[in-house]
């Protein structure tokens, strides 16, 4: 049975000897339908047969669980990146060494992006019940089926590791998954706004360059007000209102406060700050910037050599392609001439020269 821990006395005492313990499992509970950063509603650990459910909005004093995060034990997680970044918000540390066994299961060749319950039944065996993933993680008291379930998600993860773990020796791989774990804990700790948030507006990639320095404008502010305010970015601004105003900008203020008025969810209260943006004229950067829309103008023939290389590479390594290299990097590739920072390490030693040398 897991063990509810709701004061800091019980925490210190489930923890007192975790430091000393060489793996850990761990996972969390969390809820961001009305908040910007997610809100931490519960963290699972496993240490041995032990399994503690820690409520993380009764204890005091987390030090002991700070202990742990940063401590020695490689702890066992499943997909963790949101879950890295609940523990960097609230805590400002992240757990770590890590081992994800999402990660580890598409480097030995299970497949890639492969659920916990689905790797839990392929290589252990076992059906897990999926009846709480939708549930209210921060009620309390949470149920016995919530609780059940919760345990459920650190429960086999030291089995995992002990299976995955070996498949990774026996390919010679435990250094590749140690990079992409250190990769990940990088990206967690990056706390910085992404600053060409255009790039993702696919519907952007007829725009005009103005029309998409003022689509860039409008959701990099929105990434600022979101933050600010801890409000999910689409109560800031709407995907297609930040659309309709980048790309079809009102020709008045007069028209330009009635659009905000009809629409049901708009930054009436920010109004002025939106139309200084739409107002601005294009600065040096903005004429250098990257556009939504050039991607589509890479030579497919080329592209598709690209692609041809990273499939034979694949097949050789018996690993997903996407594993390998993600589409978006031999677009990269393709428009800079330039090595992307996420394929260094390993991969870049199986791709470089191949792609390289391929190039146009």
């Amino acid at each position: 049975m897991p063990e509810w821990i709701a004061s800091s006395e019980t925490l210190a005492d489930i923890l007192h000897d975790a430091g000393t313990v060489e793996r850990v499992g761990i996972d969390t509970e969390f809820v961001r339908e009305r908040t910007y950063y997610a809100q931490l509603a519960l963290v699972q650990i496993a240490i041995g047969e032990r399994i503690a459910l820690i409520d993380p909005l009764a204890i005091d004093d987390p030090a002991p669980l700070l202990a742990l995060l940063r401590g020695p034990s490689t702890k066992i997680m499943h997909s963790p990146s949101e879950d890295l970044q609940a523990f960097a918000h609230r805590y400002q540390a992240v757990p770590a060494p890590i081992f994800d066994t999402q990660v580890a299961a598409a480097l030995v060749g299970l497949g890639a992006g492969i659920g916990y319950q689905r790797l839990v039944e392929s290589v252990l065996g076992v059906t897990l019940p999926k009846g709480e993933t939708r549930s209210d993680w921060l009620r309390r008291p949470l149920s016995a089926s919530q609780q059940e379930y919760a345990a459920d998600d650190v429960l086999h993860l030291e089995a995992l590791y002990q299976d995955l773990s070996t498949r990774l020796q026996r390919l010679g791989r435990e250094d590749w998954m140690a990079q992409d774990c250190a990769r990940m804990l990088e990206g967690a700790l990056d706390d910085s706004l992404d600053p060409n948030p255009h790039l993702s507006m696919r519907p952007a990639q007829r725009m005009t360059r103005e029309a998409q320095a003022r689509l860039r404008r409008l959701l990099r502010w929105r990434d600022a007000e979101a933050r600010t305010s801890d409000k999910p970015r689409r109560w800031v601004l709407e995907n297609d209102t930040a659309l309709r105003l980048a790309d079809q900008p009102p020709a008045s203020r007069d028209s330009f406060d009635r659009y905000l008025d009809s629409q049901p969810r708009s930054p009436r209260r920010k109004r002025d700050e939106v139309w200084d943006l739409l107002q601005a004229p294009l600065d040096a950067d903005e004429r250098e910037m990257p556009l939504v829309g050039t991607r589509d103008e890479v030579d497919k023939n080329a592209l598709r050599a690209l692609q041809n290389e990273v499939a034979a590479v694949a097949a050789a390594y018996e690993l997903p392609e996407g594993v390998l290299c993600a589409r978006r990097h031999l677009e990269t590739i393709l428009e800079t001439g330039q090595w992307p920072h996420a394929l260094e390490g390993w991969r870049g030693e199986l791709l470089r020269d191949r792609l390289m040398a391929k190039l146009p």
